[in-house]
């Protein structure tokens, strides 16, 4: 018998949850190396089979997680910006960080925790969970929302230009975008160019060719970016 395959799915969220959650996801299967964590500006809910409910914050570099053997693992992702909303709590204090659900939530994230353990499909109640505190929440952070969509577009754009296009002040924009993201528009557009070079890379783009697409000036300065917020360069986090 063939020996289980590690399994990775992303799954879209209902459309009223989209300006909240990127999507949920669920991870099964063999055990193996560990999996490379890199920077998205998204801040994760995490349940993992027998080892509890954790919030990965908004990390700043990457960090390895370890797979074991037959672990099912769920995780609901809120867009950049909106984890403090969900949360009830400023997203620059999660920053590199992983606090257990009780931490962040209390008895109900305690009870919530226990719960995953014996659900036939935890990805859903988690989801639920979620959700719940979604129809609480506020609206995520118009200013910031407004900053992250231009980023995504633009992320070589200037934090001044940026500001003067939203008619505030650097210093505004980034008090408010770290408290909302987890760190400043800066790191977030460094961010957001890596991932896209990245995925220009596994879809079949040669390096220097992934680089100029999302924005780098070089190879160079693409392979400098993924050293730092990867942890490795380009043929090691790809697998080349």
């Amino acid at each position: 018998m063939e020996p289980a395959r590690l399994t990775y799915r992303e799954h879209a969220v209902p459309a009223a949850l989209r300006p909240w959650l990127a999507c949920t996801w669920e991870r099964t299967g063999a055990g193996g190396p560990p999996v490379r964590v890199i920077p998205d500006g998204c801040v994760d809910v995490v349940w993992t089979q027998g080892a509890g409910t954790m919030v990965a914050g908004p990390n700043t570099t990457a960090f390895l997680v370890p797979v074991a053997p037959g672990a099912r693992v769920a995780g609901v992702r809120m867009r950049p910006g909106a984890a403090a909303a969900v949360l009830g709590v400023s997203a620059d204090r999660l920053r590199d960080g992983r606090p257990g659900l009780r931490e962040v939530w209390g008895d109900d994230g305690a009870r919530l925790s226990e719960a995953l353990e014996a659900a036939a499909d935890p990805r859903a109640l988690l989801l639920g969970a979620v959700a719940a505190r979604v129809a609480r929440a506020p609206e995520p952070d118009p200013l910031v929302r407004a900053a992250v969509a231009r980023l995504a577009a633009d992320p070589s754009a200037r934090v001044s230009r940026l500001a003067s296009g939203l008619f505030v002040s650097e210093r505004q924009l980034r008090r408010r975008f770290e408290a909302a993201v987890g760190y400043g528009p800066k790191l977030l557009a460094r961010v957001v160019r890596l991932q896209r070079a990245l995925a220009e890379a596994r879809a079949g783009a040669a390096l220097a060719e992934a680089a100029v697409g999302a924005g780098y000036a070089d190879q160079a300065h693409f392979a400098g970016d993924c050293r730092a917020l990867a942890g490795a360069p380009p043929t090691i986090v790809l697998g080349r």
